[in-house]
């Protein structure tokens, strides 16, 4: 019997729903208010939904050695044996296939070699390469995890807007300073599986550093969709805000020495991103 679970698990489920969240705030930001085409953004969504849960499945693959290494990861589906490791490439390329089919077929050829640009990306470039070989993989390969609020905007659109691009900035800028507060909690775990994390390489207290900049950045970055006029006085005061209680948890973060401070810091991130794109949402069609 099919273990459907262990299929639903080895798509990291939390991850995708994040990612679909930010696109459906892309489709539904690049559409007209009198005018929104849901049956076109359910298509989407499903698409690249389907697109990231290959890509999740791949990583999976190819980290599962790692992962049974690792006490977050260790319960995943390849390491416990639940899924056998040649049905779970069948099940990547069939999903991801899938996906690919639908979105060229249904939705447009530029959303559709968008999505699969980024599941190469993330998939087979930063999980092969980027993540075994510079401490900036996170920076570097968070373009890949950028692209879903794109995808959703050329997905309307079939074009890429400027606007659609300072969502990915957004979340660009987000990427290291959310995965940078886990990697400090696993700190440990990277080392002995001689992953060259941030903390790994130049230690807690410079990966600390690095997240209060990014933090900065991001605060930086989250107000431009309102100094372009793409949003307004509730998204301005709603990033601030946000913004404002990441860096204030990041500095504090920064000064904790017992590092008790890395799960929150990365839970509120998770919360930041859902929040911050959903007052976008709320400004751009309640206000």
């Amino acid at each position: 019997m099919i273990n459907l679970k262990a299929y639903y698990e080895l798509c990291k489920p939390n991850v995708v729903l994040t990612m679909l969240v930010t696109a459906l705030v892309g489709s539904l930001l690049a559409s007209e208010v009198s005018n929104i085409n849901f049956e076109l953004i359910l298509t989407s969504l499903i698409g690249i939904g389907l697109c990231a849960c290959s890509a999740a499945a791949i990583n999976q693959v190819i980290d599962r050695k790692i992962d049974a290494n690792m006490s977050r990861t260790k319960g995943r589906p390849l390491p416990t044996g639940e899924i056998p490791i040649f049905n779970a490439i069948l099940f990547s390329l069939f999903i991801g296939v899938s996906g690919f089919y639908l979105l060229l077929n249904y939705v447009n050829v530029l959303t559709a070699y968008l999505t699969i640009a980024s599941l190469i990306g993330y998939a087979f470039v930063y999980t092969i390469y980027l993540k075994r070989a510079t401490p900036q993989n996170i920076v570097i390969g968070g373009l890949a995890g950028a692209a879903p609020p794109l995808l959703g905007w050329t997905s309307i659109s079939g074009s890429i807007h400027p606007n659609s691009l300072l969502l990915v900035l957004i979340i660009f800028a987000w990427t290291p300073p959310h995965f940078w507060a886990l990697a400090v909690h696993r700190k440990d775990e990277y080392a002995q599986e001689s992953i060259p994390m941030l903390p790994v390489t130049h230690g807690i207290k410079f990966t600390k550093l690095q997240i209060i900049l990014y933090t900065i950045i991001l605060f930086l970055v989250s107000l431009f969709p309102y100094l372009v006029m793409m949003s307004g006085t509730f998204y301005l005061i709603s990033a601030t805000v946000l913004g404002s209680i990441f860096l204030y948890l990041s500095i504090k973060f920064f000064n904790d020495a017992s590092n008790a401070l890395a799960l929150p810091t990365f839970n509120f991130s998770i919360y930041y991103i859902l929040l911050i794109f959903l007052a976008l949402l709320v400004d751009h069609f309640l206000l």
